[in-house]
């Protein structure tokens, strides 16, 4: 083979190793548009969030107490658990307690002036309450030493009360609910009045009465040192289904004054849910009477109760957001004033109550009247 030829052939070589060489190198450079970097802004905002949970109105009648009689004192912690679930499951629950717990060494007393065994503040606590109001037409049916006594008790368990005071100095701390979760909770209560019961003269830290301008007054400071205000209102006709005119101006009043949700008590029986527009474009929840949870009132609307749960969001920015609003409606279940207990009024049968699939559709409707996204839970 000559020289000539050897030649050439190294250099058809040489030109082809340069070219595979550079075909190479430009497989190796990246290509773009298959790596994407998922930034930080693209991500949804971080929040917080809690959730609510209400009930109604504790009306603790004599055959309830009686019920709960034991050898060594009371106990009510059977009739609530049932529902004691829904009760803790909630960052926050509040509840009416319509009768004083003055305690036995009172005398326990029924309708019309009512005083109940402070038992009724354990079942409360070990079934999850967190807060209680105990502003309502009953606080001075057994007069101040029933609200005093209530009060210490409600200390001795660290119940959170609200709308009846031991002084001056009580009722002008903000009952404010700390959450871990990093979102405040202010929680106020009033009543429309005492069933005539006079306030005692120069002591009205004893109950808390609806007026607007001092109601407009706190609530405008449970704003500044809370982060969502609720308006506990003991208000409405007694066993009328539907609000009066009262109880929505109110819900007006209050969403003028950007509360996020009021809780009614006091009529007794259910009356639904709604959202009322305040002044500045802001929604408040109402819900206008959760009826009774626990008590001897036999008429059979008024055995149907519930527990109210929504949720409260908080974004980065402090924005405030009352959501996903729901409803566990709730029977009071007994036979012959005796074996009292709250039970979920899905779970109830023919048995407990002739036609109840049928009342649990019309409890549910009725609720969801103002309201369709209403969610109803399930038990």
């Amino acid at each position: 083979m000559n020289r000539h030829f050897i030649a050439v052939i190294c250099i058809i070589l040489i030109g082809f190793s340069m070219l595979v060489g550079c075909s190479n190198n430009s497989t190796k450079e990246p290509k773009r548009h298959e790596v994407r970097e998922t930034t930080v802004d693209e991500k949804e905002p971080p929040k917080q969030e809690i959730t609510i949970a209400a009930i109604g109105d504790m009306l603790i009648h004599s055959q309830v107490y009686e019920d709960a009689k034991t050898e060594t004192g009371y106990n009510f912690t059977p009739m609530l658990k049932e529902v004691k679930p829904y009760l803790e499951e909630a960052t926050v629950t509040v509840a009416n307690q319509e009768t004083m717990i003055g305690g036995e060494e009172l005398g326990l007393s029924s309708y019309p002036a009512f005083n109940s065994p402070f038992a009724v503040g354990d079942a409360l606590k070990a079934a999850g309450v967190d807060v209680v109001t105990i502003a309502n037409n009953h606080t001075l049916d057994r007069g101040e030493k029933a609200i005093q006594r209530a009060i210490e008790h409600w200390e001795q368990i660290d119940m959170m009360y609200t709308g009846a005071y031991k002084n001056e100095a009580d009722q002008a701390t903000l009952r404010v609910y700390r959450t871990k979760e990093g979102i405040d909770v202010a929680f106020l209560a009033y009543t429309y009045g005492t069933n005539g019961i006079p306030v005692p003269e120069g002591k009205p830290y004893l109950v808390n009465l609806i007026n607007k301008e001092r109601m407009a007054t706190e609530i405008k400071k449970a704003k500044q040192q809370a982060d969502v205000v609720i308006l506990n209102l003991h208000f409405g006709t007694e066993y009328q289904m539907l609000p009066n005119k009262e109880q929505k101006d109110l819900a007006q009043f209050a969403a003028d004054q950007g509360v996020h949700a009021v809780i009614g008590h006091h009529p007794h029986v259910l009356q639904p849910v709604a959202w009322v527009k305040g002044k500045k474009g802001n929604r408040t929840f109402v819900a206008y009477s959760l009826g009774n949870f626990l008590s001897g009132q036999d008429e059979l609307y008024r055995r149907f109760g519930g527990i109210l749960k929504f949720t409260i969001t908080k974004n980065e920015n402090e924005e405030i957001k009352l959501e996903k609003p729901a409803f566990l409606p709730t029977f009071v279940k007994y036979k012959n004033e005796a074996d009292y207990q709250v039970i979920p009024l899905k779970n109830i049968t023919n048995n407990d109550l002739n036609g109840a699939k049928n009342y649990y559709k019309e409890i549910t409707a009725h609720m969801k009247k103002w309201l369709p996204e209403l969610e109803i839970m399930e038990p």
